[in-house]
């Protein structure tokens, strides 16, 4: 299987955005049935966040550096990395209130593709953002009103992001 953006080094492949959720859930339920739900769908939202501040130093390293419409993708890039920070941060505190334990990061994360100019950082940007809209989706199949807006603001977020990063969208964004 093709590794993933989102996958651990050293890891099973996985889609980017899933995460094991071994450490703060109790049981589970089907998706979008109760808390139990919820944390699993934010633990994949927040394992998604992950890897793309992860993925986004290597867009970032690989941007910096160079000629002119690449300084003002690394700056993009930079912006980028820092609204996924934010959003990482944020799915934490929210995992926290519900008395789980948000998962970790991992060290490093199997790119899906080798990163060796500005056309595949730009296109590693992209999938990144595509990770993060799939697993937003996740969040917006819960049954808490609030989560799936949530949810849903992150999944438009993103596929905006991945739009802007590839010149093309998605008829519906998360579900390829």
């Amino acid at each position: 299987m093709a590794a993933t953006a989102g996958t651990p080094s050293g890891a099973a492949s996985t889609p980017p955005g899933t995460a094991a959720t071994s450490s703060g859930t109790a049981g589970t339920s089907p998706s979008g049935a109760g808390p139990a739900a919820e944390v699993t769908a934010l633990q994949g939202a927040l394992a998604a966040e992950h890897a793309a501040v992860y993925g986004y130093g290597v867009v970032g390293a690989v941007l910096t550096g160079t000629g002119k419409p690449e300084a003002a993708d690394a700056a993009r890039a930079r912006a980028d990395w820092l609204a996924h920070q934010l959003a990482r941060d944020s799915l934490e505190a929210m995992l926290t209130k519900l008395g789980a334990t948000p998962v970790a990061a991992s060290a490093a994360y199997r790119l899906p593709f080798p990163v060796t100019s500005a056309e595949s950082a730009l296109r590693l940007a992209a999938a990144l953002e595509n990770g993060v809209t799939r697993a937003y989706l996740g969040v917006v199949a819960v049954s808490d009103p609030a989560l799936r807006s949530f949810g849903a603001r992150g999944m438009q977020t993103a596929a905006g992001r991945a739009a802007g990063w590839s010149g093309t969208t998605q008829a519906f964004p998360g579900m390829s």
